[in-house]
């Protein structure tokens, strides 16, 4: 019984956090650029969402390892669900402990103008750039975490 909601738990986190990551980077992102008129107001509601998505993400893959290894044991060092939560959780860590606050900085140090007015732009979009290339793998691993989870619980 316990066993099962865990199971079930799980499938509900996977599809909240996957979803949420295709959501808010593929459909909410680019809606806020097109409606509104101010870039900054766009960008700073697409960060706080994509702040969500990380701090979630970080949970969510917490979760699942720990539910992974109670259910394998030792033999979740061998399981391929296991190494791709750790590949995705490292993607995460990365955004939200290393590029997202180098691109806060940088946004603080143009204040009060916009960062992309400033001397400061081209390093911030490159690191733009490298964030949204992490974000898109992690997006397409986050495919592949869906039908290992569906997998593993078979």
């Amino acid at each position: 019984m316990l066993n099962r909601l865990a199971e079930h738990l799980a499938l509900v986190v996977v599809t909240l956090w996957v979803g949420g990551m295709w959501a808010v980077g593929y459909l909410v992102a680019p809606v806020l650029f097109d409606m509104l008129s101010d870039r900054v107001l766009a960008g700073r509601v697409a960060g706080r969402l994509f702040d969500f998505v990380g701090w979630f993400g970080l949970g969510s893959a917490l979760y699942l390892m720990v539910f992974a290894a109670l259910r394998a044991g030792w033999a979740v060092f061998r399981s391929g669900l296991f190494w791709l939560l750790v590949a995705i959780l490292a993607l995460i860590a990365a955004g939200q402990f290393g590029i997202q606050p180098l691109m806060a900085e940088l946004k603080a140090s143009a204040w009060p103008r916009d960062v992309m007015s400033t001397v400061m732009r081209g390093r911030f979009a490159t690191w733009h750039g490298i964030s949204s290339v992490l974000y898109l793998i992690q997006s397409l691993l986050g495919i592949l975490l869906v039908f290992s989870l569906r997998r593993t619980l078979r």
